[in-house]
């Protein structure tokens, strides 16, 4: 995993966004991963070593800041890192065609939502979401819509994979294994992956409660599963990935 910091870019005015460039050589654009992160305010550099290990794999990665803690729970922020990504991915070489919409916890809900919602506009409509230790029965503030209640009853317009630790004690992998099911039942394109990791280490961290924050791993078993994680990424971009499932 490379330790290159990202270069920070204003999304709108006074919000920031890393953007990862990919370390790994390539023929022609690079597929890009938009990736949100949770519920803490301004916690992109909690992503910082998924989207290095990400952008070693080829991908560029874009990782915003934003704040679930606005009066309108952040979908403004959210919507507005979207649009800009869009429009910024070409000049650092990124795949219009190969976007990938993803998030971690909370906005692993909002990921999903968005990407799946039918009156999301087509030009903001990823390739592929990537929902990473979240739950899905409560509305999104990006749709208004539980995304759970939405793909229980038509199917998924894009493919979705799911990534969720088995050990994850904040938000237990039930939740997205009643995702998983209800777009099975719809016959939607979805692919699902449990490593044996908890909350934090499925995106290559551990919680550290003096510091209330999630900070980089060092342990292998950690690192490994924040790997696998990585690599579903790369799948979901139409880069080669883990096969199967790890439930």
């Amino acid at each position: 995993m490379t330790s290159a910091q990202p270069e920070a870019v204003h999304y709108t005015e006074g919000r920031l966004m890393d953007v990862h460039r990919p370390s790994a050589g390539g023929v022609g654009p690079a597929p890009v991963v938009l990736l949100w992160h949770g519920r803490g305010p301004d916690e992109r550099e909690v992503l910082r070593p998924l989207a290095r290990e990400a952008a070693r794999l080829g991908l560029l990665v874009l990782v915003p800041d934003w704040r679930s803690d606005l009066p309108d729970g952040g979908r403004a922020e959210l919507l507005t890192s979207l649009a800009h990504a869009r429009r910024i991915l070409p000049s650092y070489g990124g795949d219009p065609d190969r976007f990938v919409l993803a998030g971690w916890s909370l906005g692993g809900r909002e990921a999903v939502a968005l990407a799946t919602h039918p009156d999301t506009p087509a030009d903001l409509r990823p390739s592929a979401a990537v929902g990473i230790a979240s739950s899905y029965a409560r509305p999104a503030v990006t749709t208004g819509e539980s995304p759970l209640d939405l793909l229980a009853g038509r199917p998924s317009p894009v493919p979705v994979w799911l990534v969720h630790g088995t050990a994850d004690e904040v938000v237990g992998a039930e939740h997205t294994r009643q995702l998983s099911a209800a777009l099975t039942t719809q016959m939607s394109t979805v692919r699902l992956h449990e490593p044996a990791t908890d909350h934090a280490g499925v995106v290559m961290t551990v919680y550290d409660a003096a510091a209330a924050r999630c900070l980089p791993a060092t342990a292998e078993a950690t690192l490994r599963a924040g790997r696998r994680t990585a690599a579903v990424l790369a799948e979901a971009a139409g880069l080669a990935g883990p096969e199967g499932s790890d439930r």
